[in-house]
Protein backbone atom coordinates (compact mmCIF):
# COMPACT_ATOMS: atom_id res chain seq x y z
CA UNK A 1 0.00 0.00 0.00
CA UNK A 2 1.24 3.29 -1.02
CA UNK A 3 1.68 6.03 1.64
CA UNK A 4 1.99 9.39 1.62
CA UNK A 5 2.66 11.25 4.92
CA UNK A 6 1.81 14.97 4.39
CA UNK A 7 3.73 17.92 7.00
CA UNK A 8 4.35 21.82 7.52
CA UNK A 9 1.49 23.38 7.50
CA UNK A 10 0.70 25.41 10.02
CA UNK A 11 -1.07 29.15 11.05
CA UNK A 12 0.21 32.17 9.25
CA UNK A 13 -0.63 35.54 8.62
CA UNK A 14 -1.97 36.67 5.25
CA UNK A 15 0.92 37.78 2.58
CA UNK A 16 3.59 35.24 4.77
CA UNK A 17 4.87 31.91 3.09
CA UNK A 18 4.70 28.14 4.02
CA UNK A 19 6.34 25.21 2.96
CA UNK A 20 4.89 21.88 2.98
CA UNK A 21 6.72 18.52 2.65
CA UNK A 22 5.39 14.94 1.54
CA UNK A 23 7.39 11.95 1.70
CA UNK A 24 5.86 8.82 0.07
CA UNK A 25 6.44 5.12 0.56
CA UNK A 26 5.62 4.33 -3.11
CA UNK A 27 8.44 2.23 -4.64
CA UNK A 28 7.29 3.55 -8.54
CA UNK A 29 7.70 6.90 -7.12
CA UNK A 30 9.63 8.32 -9.92
CA UNK A 31 7.17 7.11 -12.30
CA UNK A 32 4.63 9.29 -11.58
CA UNK A 33 3.42 12.80 -12.27
CA UNK A 34 2.72 13.98 -8.36
CA UNK A 35 0.56 16.46 -7.43
CA UNK A 36 -0.36 18.53 -4.47
CA UNK A 37 -4.38 18.87 -3.45
CA UNK A 38 -6.18 20.64 -1.09
CA UNK A 39 -9.83 20.97 0.70
CA UNK A 40 -11.50 23.71 1.91
CA UNK A 41 -14.25 23.69 4.17
CA UNK A 42 -17.42 22.80 2.47
CA UNK A 43 -16.04 22.19 -0.64
CA UNK A 44 -14.48 19.67 -3.17
CA UNK A 45 -10.93 18.76 -3.44
CA UNK A 46 -9.19 20.60 -5.77
CA UNK A 47 -5.58 20.57 -7.43
CA UNK A 48 -3.30 22.93 -6.90
CA UNK A 49 0.22 22.14 -8.44
CA UNK A 50 1.70 18.84 -10.14
CA UNK A 51 5.28 18.04 -11.26
CA UNK A 52 5.62 15.11 -13.73
CA UNK A 53 8.81 12.52 -13.38
CA UNK A 54 10.62 14.65 -15.89
CA UNK A 55 10.40 17.72 -13.77
CA UNK A 56 7.34 19.41 -15.93
CA UNK A 57 5.29 21.60 -13.83
CA UNK A 58 1.62 22.81 -13.84
CA UNK A 59 -0.52 25.05 -11.64
CA UNK A 60 -4.08 26.22 -12.36
CA UNK A 61 -4.88 29.90 -13.17
CA UNK A 62 -5.59 30.98 -9.98
CA UNK A 63 -2.54 29.68 -8.01
CA UNK A 64 -2.16 33.03 -9.63
CA UNK A 65 2.16 32.41 -9.85
CA UNK A 66 2.31 32.09 -5.40
CA UNK A 67 3.09 28.30 -5.51
CA UNK A 68 5.96 26.13 -6.10
CA UNK A 69 6.15 22.36 -6.89
CA UNK A 70 9.42 20.82 -6.23
CA UNK A 71 10.29 16.70 -5.72
CA UNK A 72 13.39 15.18 -4.57
CA UNK A 73 13.18 11.27 -6.77
CA UNK A 74 16.10 10.05 -3.89
CA UNK A 75 14.34 11.19 -0.80
CA UNK A 76 10.65 10.47 -2.44
CA UNK A 77 9.36 13.58 -1.27
CA UNK A 78 7.41 16.18 -3.18
CA UNK A 79 7.54 19.84 -1.53
CA UNK A 80 4.97 22.59 -2.11
CA UNK A 81 6.41 26.44 -1.45
CA UNK A 82 3.10 28.35 -1.20
CA UNK A 83 4.02 32.45 -1.21
CA UNK A 84 1.49 35.43 -0.65
CA UNK A 85 -0.96 33.00 0.84
CA UNK A 86 -4.73 34.20 0.97
CA UNK A 87 -7.55 33.60 3.37
CA UNK A 88 -8.67 31.49 0.68
CA UNK A 89 -5.76 29.37 0.80
CA UNK A 90 -7.05 27.68 4.54
CA UNK A 91 -7.85 24.06 3.57
CA UNK A 92 -5.86 20.65 4.18
CA UNK A 93 -3.66 20.31 1.77
CA UNK A 94 -2.65 16.75 0.55
CA UNK A 95 -0.16 15.24 -1.96
CA UNK A 96 -0.84 12.30 -4.00
CA UNK A 97 -0.33 11.06 -7.69
CA UNK A 98 -2.28 12.85 -10.73
CA UNK A 99 -5.41 12.23 -10.64
CA UNK A 100 -5.60 9.56 -13.60
CA UNK A 101 -3.30 6.96 -11.16
CA UNK A 102 -4.64 8.50 -7.05
CA UNK A 103 -3.26 6.17 -4.87
CA UNK A 104 -4.78 6.23 -1.18
CA UNK A 105 -5.19 10.02 0.69
CA UNK A 106 -2.81 11.19 3.34
CA UNK A 107 -4.04 12.75 6.58
CA UNK A 108 -3.12 15.85 4.78
CA UNK A 109 -1.52 18.78 6.55
CA UNK A 110 -3.41 21.88 7.64
CA UNK A 111 -2.70 25.34 6.82
CA UNK A 112 -4.53 28.45 8.09
CA UNK A 113 -4.16 31.50 6.42
CA UNK A 114 -5.66 34.25 9.44
CA UNK A 115 -4.59 37.96 10.97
Amino acid sequence: QVLFVESGGRLVRPGRSVRLSCVSSDPDFNRYTMAWYRQAPGKQREEVASISAAGKRDYPDFVGGRFFIARDSVKRTVFLQLNNLKPEDTAVYYCNRDERNLASWGQGTQVIVSS
